[in-house]
């Protein structure tokens, strides 16, 4: 079964204010086993817009969804055109400062794990193991007729053989990693098929309005409810695909904490909400807890 993409969401007045005292986070990740879960939010200070609060793509963007790329042709085209012009731009990406700092805890022991709903594969290039792509990741494409997974970065090469010359200029980049281009830039793109097959490919992310494999769900709800907490990270938490383990922690009287700048659909079920940006409030945790936090980082521009 299908679902209808949820992609707005209206606080209610009553939510509680968020806080900017870091101290609270510093304590639950100071305690160990905290559970991250992780969204657009993290990845915004490396150039990668999120989907929803000020400047988001929402307001200038409707993603694709899973039943327009199943049953249209055109709509694969502009997805695909759109997608290898923007994964010229989301392949550069690097890891910021937030995405570091969960590194840093993870290797000092003090998280049980990251859960992602990002596809870009910032947290795993940061250095975190045993990252969990609740929404899979846009480096895999895999085939819709024999299930087939091969590299993007291989699609790519087939993709700019078969498109020679293409080279719109787009309005903006977006966090599914395509790029805003106009029905007339992309009309006469040429699609590739899977190279075994012949079959449809599709990257290997969950699409608005497709659910999340239901043993992925299973083993985030393990996780879940093995953590000491719940640390949310620069996610509205607006799908329920996010939002259902907020609700399980609460449940279980296990600590919901969230950093995220604008409201959140889980602020009523948090112990609190922090509203600083994402690397200055992680960088800053791990100085109060004596964590390193190495690597490059990537200055926003602006």
């Amino acid at each position: 079964m299908r679902t209808r993409p949820t992609l707005h969401w209206t606080p209610p007045a009553d939510l509680p204010p968020g806080s900017t005292d870091l101290k609270p986070l510093a304590d639950v990740l100071g305690a160990g086993g905290a559970l991250v879960l992780s969204g657009a939010g993290i990845s915004t200070e490396s150039g990668i817009p999120a989907y929803r609060g000020e400047g988001g793509s929402l307001t200038r963007h409707t993603p694709m969804t899973y039943q327009d790329f199943t049953t249209s042709a055109r709509a694969r085209r502009r997805y695909w055109a759109r997608g290898h012009l923007g994964w010229r731009t989301f392949g550069r990406a690097r890891p910021n400062a937030g995405h570091l700092a969960v590194a840093s805890f993870a290797r000092h022991g003090l998280l049980s794990g990251v859960v992602t709903q990002n596809v870009d594969g910032l947290h795993q290039a940061a250095g975190s193991e045993g990252v969990v792509e609740l929404h899979g990741g846009l480096d895999r494409v895999r085939c819709l007729s024999c299930d087939a997974v091969t590299a993007r970065a291989d699609l790519a090469v087939r993709l700019e053989e078969a498109n020679a010359g293409f080279a719109p200029v787009a309005a903006g980049l977006n966090p599914d990693g395509d790029a805003d281009l106009t029905d007339e830039q992309v009309a006469g793109f040429r699609v590739v098929p899977c190279a075994d097959c012949g079959g449809v490919l599709k990257p290997d992310v969950v699409f608005f309005g497709e659910n999340v494999p239901v043993r992925r769900i299973e083993h985030c709800r393990r996780l879940v409810g093995e953590a000491a907490s719940l640390v949310v990270l620069g996610s509205s938490l607006t799908v329920m695909s996010g939002l259902r383990f907020v609700r399980q922690a609460a449940q279980a009287d296990i600590p919901v904490l969230i950093v995220n700048r604008d409201p959140t659909r889980g602020d009523a079920l948090a112990a609190t909400r922090i509203t600083l940006p994402l690397g200055a409030a992680l960088t800053s945790v791990a100085e109060r807890l004596g964590v390193p936090v190495e690597g490059p980082t990537v200055v926003p521009e602006g």
